[in-house]
């Protein structure tokens, strides 16, 4: 497993200087979010291919561990720029694509078959596609996300423990899903609390790198904290750097 930080983890950062921090804070990997609200954002991207695969490129002595992908765009246009970033994500040797899960209250049937679309896209460029665990979507219960996971056939999973904490399904067995994951997002939280200091959570981090050994997990353990007011960023970052190095 090799430890990454997400851009997500530096919000007003450009993407190079957030890759730069992250370089200065001694992480090996990074994941780049594209995200239509974010700092790189996925239509500017699109503009101009050329340019944004140099952009993506360069990343020093980081390795890209993955993108995690929001679009704004809905129907034909929404699959077809997922396409492109798929093609991307190939030609800048990225394998997995992080996608939102669809908010609590939509049709099942409706969220398998847009999955099925974005998987097929993926696949089709050698690129696993993994819906991500969030609270208020689909993906906050876990027995959920194994259903769809069982009716989208190459669905993988970005597992947020945190979700399973502080949401509605805390207290639930995780064992059953985590042959699915493909990539797992890390901070600590309490169940009142979606992110604390590290080390004043409980997110059992040994437990988990210990499952995921079990199912031969062997990608990235990637550190999603954003800022939190009276903590040094820095600190905490390194902090939760140096626990999970300790742990793998």
């Amino acid at each position: 497993m090799l430890i990454a930080a997400s851009t997500e983890c530096f919000p007003g950062l450009e993407l190079l200087a957030a890759i730069e921090l992250a370089s200065d804070l001694d992480f090996t990997a990074i994941e780049i979010a594209l995200h239509e609200t974010g700092n790189v954002k996925p239509s500017e991207l699109l503009e101009d291919m050329d340019r944004s695969i140099q952009m993506l490129r360069h990343t020093h002595r980081l390795d890209i561990s993955g993108y995690s992908v929001q679009l704004a765009s809905t129907g034909a246009e929404h699959y077809q720029q997922f396409a492109k970033l798929c093609w991307l994500a190939k030609t800048t040797k990225v394998v997995t694509i992080t996608i939102p899960s669809a908010e609590q209250g939509t049709p099942f049937n409706e969220e398998v078959e847009h999955l099925q679309k974005l998987v097929e896209i993926g696949e089709a460029e050698g690129v696993r596609v993994s819906v991500k665990s969030q609270l208020g979507c689909l993906s906050e219960d876990p027995d959920t996300l194994m259903v769809l996971c069982n009716n989208v056939d190459g669905l993988g999973i970005t597992l947020d423990p945190s979700v399973y904490i502080t949401g509605s399904a805390k207290g639930k067995s995780l064992d059953h899903i985590l042959k699915f994951v493909c990539n797992v997002h890390l901070r600590d939280t309490r169940p009142d609390a979606f992110q604390v200091s590290v080390g004043q959570g409980e997110v059992d981090y040994g437990k988990l790198i210990t499952q995921l050994e079990r199912e031969k997990y062997d990608r990235a353990l990637t550190v999603n904290m954003t800022p939190m007011e009276g903590l040094d960023h820095r600190v905490e970052l390194r902090k939760l750097r140096r626990l999970l190095e300790t742990l793998v």
